[in-house]
């Protein structure tokens, strides 16, 4: 004999089953066992965690565009220190505005820095930008790409380290190329 309610096997002179507690007739025991309809007792329930990759791509992509304007303007502001510092200089008569002098800010040669800080700045803007993007609108390469520039934002101490360690953390696991794969757009 089984109980109707939770299948376990019980003795025919029961009439209540010691699992349960439901109790045994014998019209029902030759039916077949039915099966729980809960959790059993005692069990801890269980619940699934939320998806990374899902509960985390909206933040991350805000972020990522947040990141992109904060280069851009970083940029800017070191194009314009290095400009003032290859060109300023001080004399006897006061700070003066000449260029190829010799001045105490350095030497002549910062002011070649401008091309290379401005290339720098614009590239890493755009590539936080487009990895933004990819990831708000579900691109099936803003994965890739955002691992990519997570890795090399690592060196932008403290806002790139925190930002590319928070990318790598959401986006690199396996489990989360899984996740990704089912969300994106082809």
């Amino acid at each position: 004999m089984v109980c109707q309610s939770c299948g376990n096997p019980v003795t025919e002179e029961i009439r209540f089953c010691p699992r349960c507690g439901a109790q045994i007739t014998d019209s029902l025991s030759a039916a077949p066992p039915v099966p729980p309809t809960g959790p059993p007792t005692g069990a801890p329930l269980y619940i699934p965690p939320a998806p990374r990759v899902q509960k985390n791509l909206q933040l991350l992509g805000i972020l990522w565009c947040i990141f992109g304007a904060y280069r851009a303007v970083a940029g800017f502001i070191g194009i314009f220190a290095v400009r003032i510092m290859s060109e300023r200089q001080y004399n006897r008569y006061g700070w003066t505005w000449h260029a190829n002098f010799h001045h105490p800010f350095g030497p002549p040669w910062v002011g070649a820095l401008i091309p290379f800080i401005a290339i720098t700045a614009a590239i890493m803007a755009a590539l936080a930008f487009l990895v933004g993007f990819g990831l708000l609108s579900r691109q099936s390469w803003g994965r890739v790409l955002g691992i990519v520039v997570a890795i090399l934002s690592l060196l932008k101490f403290p806002i790139g380290t925190a930002l590319g360690i928070y990318t790598l953390w959401v986006l690199a696991p396996m489990q989360s190329r899984v996740e990704y794969d089912a969300i994106a757009q082809p």
